[in-house]
């Protein structure tokens, strides 16, 4: 299978390094098309496009695989949808996104580039799966988060990498027969894999353990701070069975239409 790697903290991340040989590691064909540098909270942005546009890449490499290493200028969705359309030769079957330092759960996984990513390929007709871990992450003056998106560690964190890999074999295993445009939200706690409590599908949580602030910083700035939320949590909420020590699997379906309501002709009635 033709499997695209890509991810939100940029070409050059640790874990991104990790998914892309845990994918070689299956046999599949590989390549990366990832963001030149960090883009967490890009969302499924792909930027301004307009017929014509252009945008930079440039070649990488990593360290001990024989992969193609594309490095695109843009957010996480430009690189899914350029290499769907043919623009590096392989045309991927699947997008496989990550490894995110952080957790993306909840209803802030709108905001994720890594989740993002995986959304843009559902809407180009792939299967896709996002996979985070759960590591306190680097912020502004080396102050660790709270599991939240990020483009590295924090300080002396040593992230269990061969857990997120192993979870991302599998979950990639299972989603190699699953129906086209399939997409799988996998967030796995920061242990070793015999210390995990086990495997659950979980249901966004209303939060993923933070809570953002903002205040002035001064003349034309504004501050933005993430704290732990001291909101309590369903207990079959991804952000709750992550804290509890289980992998959690979400399934994603893009944009979906809600629920008829008598919307339309109460707008139709106004206009006459």
């Amino acid at each position: 299978m033709r499997v695209q790697i890509t991810n939100d903290d940029g070409v050059e991340a640790e874990g991104l390094a990790h998914l892309a040989a845990a994918m070689v590691e299956l046999g599949h064909e590989v390549i990366v098309v990832a963001p030149r540098w960090e883009m967490s909270g890009s969302g499924a942005s792909t930027g301004p496009l307009h017929s014509g546009t252009e945008f930079e890449v440039s070649q990488h490499t990593i360290a001990g695989l024989d992969v193609a290493v594309h490095a695109v200028a843009g957010p996480p969705a430009l690189s899914v949808m350029a290499a769907r359309l043919g623009a590096f030769g392989v045309v991927p079957d699947v997008v496989v996104s990550g490894i995110n330092p952080g957790m993306n759960t909840g209803r802030g996984a709108l905001h994720s580039g890594t989740v993002g990513a995986a959304l843009t390929a559902q809407a180009f007709g792939m299967s896709a799966l996002a996979v985070s871990l759960d590591v306190p992450t680097a912020q502004p003056g080396d102050r660790a988060s709270v599991g939240t998106p990020g483009s590295s560690a924090a300080p002396g964190v040593q992230p269990q990498w061969a857990t997120a890999r192993r979870v991302a074999q599998i979950a990639m295993d299972w989603l190699a027969e699953a129906p086209r445009r399939t997409v799988l939200n996998v967030n796995v706690p920061d242990r070793r894999v015999g210390e995990l409590e086990g495997v659950r599908w979980a249901r966004a949580a209303a939060t993923s353990g933070v809570r953002a602030s903002g205040a002035p910083a001064g003349p034309g700035r504004l501050r933005l701070e993430l704290t732990p939320s001291d909101l309590v949590l369903r207990a079959d909420t991804d952000t709750a069975r992550v804290q509890a020590g289980y992998v959690t699997v979400t399934t994603l379906d893009g944009i979906t239409a809600g629920a008829e309501i008598p919307v339309a002709e109460a707008l139709e009635a106004a206009l006459r």
